[in-house]
């Protein structure tokens, strides 16, 4: 009889005990389920100007998003300037040559060394991607990009797949933009800096130069870029905070070619 109750005890704290590890790993599975996990903050700090925080909206930009984390906290961005401010309108920075022209590498982003230049797919309306509504207003973060379209109108797609390392921050909202670009986060914290960056002094306003009107040149005879700072604000540094979510790595695109694209169509032309 002892015997038999004490088996009976012995049944029933087991029963208990796997009661009680289903119920803790439920909770757990609860708790992952519904824990919302904060969006990625980007700090830029811009020597002499302060900081800039951002907040990132990978729901809206997935892989925009997973290749701004990749290259900010590889180190690309540090170094690099804002090379291009229109007041009312915009900053841009994040090129590695200064100036608007360059495109990053696969070992930028990836870190294997490969030296070759990528863009990604721009996920914005314009580009058959639905799922990003976020409007052009002030603070938001888009992705800066080519236009081929001047080349030919049948490059709309090339231009879209254009963006590589390039970004711009609004600095009012501009809805002429919705759509056209991917925006992947907004200013939380720095409008005032972004403000400033935005009204250096440059050397000459796109917009108060006459549609007749010479481009202005250098001592050397080269013409100047438009709205481009006298003295380049500098981008000390970005770095992401991902609250410990890991987003990978960016899926990439072959960049279009200006010279393939000659060659591919009038290349007869110019070997006969």
């Amino acid at each position: 009889m002892k015997k038999e109750f004490t088996t009976k005890i012995i049944l029933i704290i087991a029963i208990l005990l796997v009661v009680v590890g289903i119920c803790f790993v439920g909770y757990g599975i609860f708790q992952k389920l519904t824990k919302k996990v904060p969006n990625p903050i980007a700090t830029i700090e811009v020597q002499d100007y302060g900081t800039i925080k951002v907040e990132l909206y990978p729901e809206q930009a997935p892989n925009t998003v997973t290749n701004f984390i990749a290259l900010a906290n590889r180190g690309f961005y540090n170094g690099l300037t804002f090379h291009r401010t229109i007041p009312g309108f915009m900053i841009q920075g994040g090129d590695k040559n200064g100036d608007g022209s360059g495109s990053p590498s696969l070992d930028d982003v990836l870190g294997n060394g490969d030296t070759a230049e990528y863009s990604i797919v721009g996920e914005m309306i314009a580009n058959n991607y639905t799922k990003n509504k976020l409007k052009m207003e002030a603070g938001v973060i888009a992705m800066a990009r080519s236009d081929y379209t001047s080349i030919s109108s049948a490059l709309t797609e090339e231009s879209y797949n254009s963006a590589g390392s390039q970004f711009f921050i609004v600095q009012e909202d501009t809805t002429s933009l919705n759509g056209l670009y991917t925006g992947f986060g907004k200013v939380i914290e720095g409008m005032d800096v972004v403000d400033a960056i935005a009204n250096v002094e440059v050397t000459y306003r796109s917009s108060e130069l006459a549609a007749d009107a010479e481009t202005p040149k250098d001592e050397n005879g080269a013409e100047l870029p438009a709205d481009m700072p006298l003295q380049k604000p500098v981008i000390s540094s970005i770095q992401v905070d991902t609250f410990g979510v890991n987003y990978g790595e960016p899926e990439t695109l072959e960049p279009f070619s200006y010279y393939n694209y000659i060659m591919q169509y009038y290349g007869s032309s110019f070997a006969q």
